[in-house]
């Protein structure tokens, strides 16, 4: 088998020079790793990797007589690995070197040993100087593009390095117990039995924080479907839409599910998941059958409801609007190398159209939950603003969490919070008169 850090520079030259995604990629590579130890080690390698391109990628320039992106990929970001596994996972320099040149080898570009080894030898020579040099540049200093760093320092300017450095550090891992095959000190104990250490979260009832990365399907109570994996600021949702059993409940633009399968998890609903890409409904019809949960998922465009909807009104609705995902960087890196500020505009024009389209399925007297994992406030408090202004019939809920801050008609948790991703909640009823 290739070696990992060979599989690991390959891949992570599809994901920051080509655009693929992080997950996609890392879901066709890993399961080739046999050892357990070998796909932890890959799987760090591609997030790391993904999550510091924008510090290391620009420091090549100044190590490098003509650059490699273009012509060679693969050994670009072998490089790059190289610089974020001694800078950030603090591994030996020796072992960097050894195992970039062998990884070199591995790719088929032999030709290219001597050249990993002495870019890789003069950066650990000049690394004080480089490291500073980098430091003193936004975009570098941060692992950020521009133009996100402007966006959040305008947004949240008191708080924008916070947030920033929120963004770069790993995630916990957090699970959500499935209530209907679970109790979350059950789930706890039975980790606790095979030496899986794990506490629960002081404010989300169903929230269990593991205390690091592991591979969940091998957890026990993973294929009964005791548990999925969910950040608990995307827990907050049941909570938020206080459903009761036998209400009509609609998630909107619903893959993957993880907010659908927690409202069943609570109550008995008659709750209909719309998603418009197959594949992606079809990713909520495994998690459902794996957690034993019922529920219909219709493929269908929530800006269209004409096309889906058969009439009957919903005493909830779950609006999960498409955003620049902007609050879950930390678990998702390649969302800085992938998004860009052009994206904004139309992400924004289909929060308003989703929010129009969507409002008429409502009862009188029924709640909308509008949400978003960004942390951005075109995507947040102006597209409900703007939305609570033109319709007379909408009325902002106040509410309040232990965590975050009031934003508009909303709330806001931004990254780090309580342990939290970055989410955007606005709760809104329909007037009865």
């Amino acid at each position: 088998m290739m070696p990992v850090r060979a599989l690991a520079a390959r891949a992570l030259a599809r994901i920051a020079l080509r655009g693929e995604s992080l997950r996609e990629v890392s879901a066709r590579h890993v399961g080739k790793i046999a050892a357990a130890r070998d796909r932890a080690l890959f799987t760090a390698l591609l997030n790391e990797g993904s999550r510091w391109w924008l510090r290391f990628d620009p420091a090549l320039d100044d190590l490098l007589k003509q650059p490699l992106r273009e012509r060679q990929p693969e050994v670009h970001a072998l490089l790059v690995l190289g610089l974020v596994q001694r800078e950030v996972m603090g591994i030996a320099e020796y072992a960097v070197v050894a195992s970039s040149v062998e990884a070199v080898r591995a790719l088929q570009r032999p030709r290219f040993a001597g050249l990993v080894n002495a870019v890789l030898r003069r950066w650990l020579r000049e690394r004080s100087e480089r490291l500073q040099s980098l430091d003193a540049v936004s975009p570098t200093q941060h692992a950020f593009p521009s133009w996100l760093i402007d966006a959040v320092g305008r947004d949240w300017p008191d708080l924008s390095a916070a947030v920033l450095a929120a963004s770069n550090r790993l995630a916990p891992l957090m699970l959500r117990v499935n209530r209907r095959r679970q109790t979350r000190e059950g789930l706890q104990a039975r980790l606790a039995q095979t030496g899986v250490a794990s506490g629960p979260h002081p404010w989300l009832a169903d929230a269990l924080i593991l205390d690091r990365n592991r591979d969940i399907t091998a957890l026990p109570g993973f294929v009964e479907g005791h548990f999925s994996v969910q950040d608990g600021a995307a827990q907050i949702a049941v909570d938020l839409l206080s459903c009761a059993s036998g209400m009509r409940v609609l998630d909107a633009c619903a893959a993957p599910g993880g907010k659908s399968c927690h409202l069943l998890e609570r109550n008995d609903l008659h709750l209909l998941a719309v998603e418009r890409e197959a594949s992606r409904a079809e990713r909520i019809r495994e998690n459902q059958h794996r957690l034993g949960l019922p529920a219909v998922v219709c493929l269908g465009d929530a800006t269209a409801p004409a096309s889906w909807w058969d009439g009957e009104a919903f005493d909830r609705i779950l609006l999960d609007a498409p955003c620049s995902a902007s609050g879950v960087i930390r678990r998702h890196p390649d969302i800085k190398l992938h998004r860009r500020e052009r994206d904004l505009e139309a992400l924004v024009a289909v929060q308003h159209k989703l929010l129009a389209a969507l409002w008429p399925l409502l009862v009188p007297g029924g709640r909308l939950l509008y949400a978003t994992c960004s942390i951005l406030r075109a995507e947040n408090q102006h597209v409900v603003q703007t939305f609570v202004d033109t319709h007379v019939d909408a009325v902002v809920e106040h509410f309040s969490l232990p965590a975050g801050r009031s934003a508009g008609p909303g709330w806001q948790l931004l990254p780090g919070e309580a342990d939290l991703d970055g989410m955007y909640y606005a709760r809104l009823s329909k007037r009865t008169d």
